[in-house]
C-alpha cells in the first residue's frame, strides 16, 4: 500500500524564522543608532544581527520537525485504520445489540459493512407476524440506527448481492472473500461454516467467555438462588455474564440472596458451570 505523502517545509520554516530574526534585530537597533558610530556598535549591530537570524532559522527547523513528525503520525494512523479489514454483520449480530457497545469501547477497526441483504431479511423479520421476531427485528433495526450515529467506525450499506445464491450466510461468506473481511456473528453453524471454508469469523459469544472472570475452587461469591435445581437439594442462580452456580443444600434458600463457596469449575460445550455450597453452612458445621 502506498504510504501518504506530503510536502517539506523546511526551507520556508527557515526562511520565516532567519526573515524575523532580522526584522527583530533592526527594531532593538533603533536606540543603538542615538549613539556616536564607533567599531563597538558595529560590532554589537553585527553580534545582534547574527544571533537574533541564526536562533530564527534554527525554530523555523525545529518549527519543520515538529510538523513532520505530526504528518507521519497522523498518516501512519490512517494506514493502520485502512489496513484493517471490512467487517460484515450478520443479522444475528445486529440482533443480539452487543455490537454496539463493542464498537463504541474502541475495540474493533477498519470499516462495518452492513450487505443490503441483511437489510432485506432484517426488515421482513420485523414486520413478521409473530411479536416476539417482530420485536427482535425492530430491535435490530434500531441497533443499526444506533451504530450509524454513535460508533467511532464508519458504517456503510454494501449493496452488493448474490442473484444466484438463497441462502444469506452464504452470501455472506462470499462477500467476506470478495472484500477480504471477517464476519461478525454469533451464530454457531456460521461460524463452523466458515471454518471450514477459510473465511475469518469473529464470534461475539467467544469474546463474551473469553472475557468472564475465572473463578477458582475456594473463592467466594455472593449469588442470588432463583429455582431448584435438578439434583435433590440443590438451587439454583446465575451471576451477571449468565454462568450457572449450582449450590448444594440450596433448595430452601430459593428467593434469597447468599454468600456460597466455590468447590468445582465445570466447563462443558454449553458454557461454564459452578459448583459451590453454602458458606454459612459450612461455618456451622465447623
Amino acid at each position: 500500500m502506498e504510504r501518504t505523502s506530503f510536502p517539506s517545509f523546511s526551507r520556508f520554516y527557515a526562511w520565516c524564522g532567519l526573515f524575523l530574526g532580522a526584522v527583530l534585530s533592526a527594531l532593538l537597533m533603533q536606540p543603538l543608532r542615538l549613539l556616536p558610530m564607533g567599531w563597538a556598535v558595529y560590532l554589537l549591530a553585527v553580534a545582534l544581527y547574527a544571533g537574533l537570524m541564526a536562533l530564527g532559522w534554527r525554530i523555523g527547523t525545529g518549527q519543520d520537525r515538529r510538523t513532520k513528525t505530526t504528518h507521519q503520525a497522523s498518516a501512519a494512523a490512517q494506514e493502520n485504520v485502512t489496513d484493517a479489514c471490512p467487517k460484515i454483520l450478520d443479522t444475528s449480530v445486529i440482533i443480539d445489540g452487543r455490537i454496539l457497545d463493542i464498537c463504541k469501547a474502541g475495540f474493533l477497526e477498519g470499516e462495518i459493512l452492513i450487505p443490503a441483504f441483511v437489510l432485506v431479511e432484517l426488515r421482513h423479520i420485523a414486520d413478521s407476524a409473530d411479536a416476539l421476531r417482530r420485536n427482535r427485528g425492530r430491535r435490530g433495526l434500531d441497533v443499526l440506527n444506533k451504530m450509524q450515529e454513535e460508533s467511532r467506525l464508519p458504517v456503510r450499506i454494501e449493496e452488493k448481492d448474490y442473484e444466484d445464491v438463497p441462502e444469506v450466510d452464504v452470501k455472506l461468506l462470499r462477500l467476506a472473500k470478495d472484500v477480504n473481511g471477517a464476519v461478525l456473528t454469533n451464530d454457531y453453524n456460521l461460524n463452523k461454516v466458515a471454518g471450514v471454508t477459510g473465511v475469518k469469523v469473529l464470534n461475539i459469544n467467544e469474546l463474551a467467555g473469553a472475557l468472564r472472570p475465572v473463578v477458582l475452587p475456594g473463592e467466594e461469591m455472593t449469588v442470588h438462588i432463583v429455582r431448584d435445581g435438578k439434583e435433590a437439594g440443590q438451587g439454583v442462580g446465575y451471576l451477571d455474564d449468565g454462568t450457572m452456580v449450582v449450590v448444594e443444600n440450596g433448595r430452601r434458600r430459593v428467593g434469597e440472596t447468599i454468600d456460597v463457596e466455590v468447590t468445582t469449575v465445570l466447563q462443558t460445550s454449553a458454557g461454564r458451570m459452578i459448583f459451590s455450597r453454602v458458606k454459612m453452612e459450612e461455618n456451622k458445621a465447623v
